[in-house]
This record gives C-alpha cells, sequence and structure tokens, in this order.
C-alpha cells in the first residue's frame, strides 16, 4: 500500500511537471541567450523546429494523460482490492496498463518524428522507461523518471 501512494506521489509529480508546457509561453518558447543569433543555451541545440515544438508538445500532452489516468486507476485497483472487489480492481489494472501503453506508444511516434537526435533519443529512453512500469508499483525507477522528464522539459522549452 505504501509503495502504491509513493508511485501515485510520484506520478502526480510528474504530471506537474509534464504540464508546465500548458501554461502560457512555457510551449516551445525559446530562451533568450545573450550570445546572440546561433547561439544555444547550455545542453541544448537551439529554439526546437516547429516540427519539434509539436512532438514536444504531444509527447507532454501524451504523458499529462497517461499519467492521470495511471494514477485514477491504481487509485481505483487499490480501493477495489481494500472492499474485495477482484473483478473491479482487475478492471482498473487493465485501464492502467492500457494507458501507460498508449503513452509508450506516442512517445515511439513521436520519437519517429523528432528532427533533433537529442529529443528522439530521450523520446525512446523513456518509451523503455513506461514499458517497464507496471501497476504493482514494484518496476518504477523514480530517480530515472524524473531525470527523464527534466530533460524533456530542458529539449522542450528553450
Amino acid at each position: 500500500m505504501r509503495r502504491l501512494l509513493a508511485v501515485a506521489v510520484l506520478v502526480t509529480a510528474l504530471a506537474v511537471s509534464a504540464c508546465s508546457a500548458d501554461r502560457p509561453g512555457g510551449e516551445g518558447t525559446a530562451v533568450p541567450t545573450a550570445a546572440g543569433p546561433g547561439a544555444t543555451s547550455a545542453g541544448s541545440t537551439g529554439t526546437p523546429s516547429a516540427g519539434d515544438a509539436q512532438v514536444c508538445a504531444e509527447s507532454q500532452r501524451a504523458g499529462t494523460t497517461a499519467v492521470r489516468v495511471y494514477v485514477e486507476e491504481l487509485g481505483r485497483m487499490v480501493a477495489a482490492v481494500g472492499a474485495g472487489d477482484s473483478a473491479t480492481a482487475e478492471a482498473a489494472r487493465v485501464r492502467a496498463e492500457a494507458a501507460l501503453a498508449q503513452w509508450r506508444a506516442t512517445l515511439r511516434e513521436q520519437s519517429a518524428r523528432a528532427a533533433d537526435p537529442q529529443l528522439r533519443t530521450l523520446l525512446n529512453d523513456m518509451g523503455t522507461e513506461v514499458a517497464a512500469l507496471g501497476v504493482d508499483g514494484e518496476s518504477i525507477d523514480e530517480t530515472e523518471l524524473d531525470r527523464l522528464q527534466q530533460r524533456l522539459d530542458q529539449l522542450c522549452v528553450r
């Protein structure tokens, strides 16, 4: 039960982080640098192309939706297990797994569309991490997921 609560807190934190792109000026906004035209900020390759900005937006949107559904369904599953309702618990588990599968598919699809090699690699890495997630909470590498989400935020909001 503690592990599931930790998972819920983790994915909620990731959702909040991913939602930063939904704020005005967040999604695809270039961060100006003092170095002048053509300069890049540390860790970036410059302003993302319009195509990569769309890739970022779709990837972040998919993550936000998947995390929301995942947390909701994990909560339903835990409540159903506590109530001894195995049919509802199983249905919630299936929906949670489907949310992760959809997220993984979107990450792979967007990775194929990304022009920036760093973004493409990152989305592939995130897809691998999402594939490793399970509804039992045992397979979650919280540190790795957080690190990947931070990298996505850095690549997408420059």
